[in-house]
């Protein structure tokens, strides 16, 4: 099975941001942390759903912020752990 594509598992983390944690985010470049859309709170459910959803688990000593700023960037993220990235 492959992987899906950057966009596709970007689309995904629209409608999880729109219908889980209920955030608006109109662009994938939208900078989250700027734009007061995502919080430590936040964080905290945005890592819970990236693991249900995706199966990805981030340690919190792996966390690195600027991974979570777009969801161009958290589509990166979960697009190189599913090819065996860290």
């Amino acid at each position: 099975m492959t992987a899906p594509s950057t966009p596709s598992v970007q689309a995904e983390l629209a409608v999880l941001f729109a219908k889980d944690l209920h955030i608006d985010v109109p662009t994938p470049e939208t900078d989250l942390w700027a734009t007061g859309r995502l919080d430590s709170v936040a964080v905290v459910e945005l890592l819970l759903q990236l693991e249900k959803r995706f199966g990805l688990r981030v340690d919190m000593e792996d966390l690195d912020f600027d991974h979570l700023r777009s969801l161009a960037a958290i589509a990166a993220l979960v697009a190189a752990r599913r090819n065996g990235g860290r």
